[in-house]
């Protein structure tokens, strides 16, 4: 069953800019080599929350899995060796998924 991620980033005073954000989505080229297992990928800020939140759905908790260890910390880790924030990060089994027809 499909396997949920949320990241949440403080946001910190009037900043919404998503320079680290675009960085790391430019260095993990997902529009041109997608990760295998990911359904869809969200990534906005949410102002009542206080937080820019990323919100991904996977086919598995072992596809999320697979990604986050081979091919997103390899590059956001020197971005937290220098300071970088680290997300509150949250996830859980789905109970259920729908896409819309040819969304995927």
């Amino acid at each position: 069953m499909a396997f949920a991620v949320i990241q949440e980033f403080p946001i910190e005073g009037d900043d919404r800019s998503t320079p680290n954000y675009d960085r790391v989505q430019e260095a993990l080229g997902i529009r041109e080599n997608p990760p295998a297992g990911g359904i869809v990928h969200t990534a906005g800020f949410d102002e009542g929350a206080g937080v820019f939140r990323i919100f991904d759905v996977w086919e598995s908790e072992e596809a999320w899995n697979a990604f986050f260890n081979d091919r997103l910390l390899p590059v956001v880790k020197p971005l937290m060796d220098q300071g970088g924030p680290s997300p509150e990060t949250r996830t859980y089994q789905l109970h259920d998924f729908a896409a819309a027809p040819g969304s995927r």
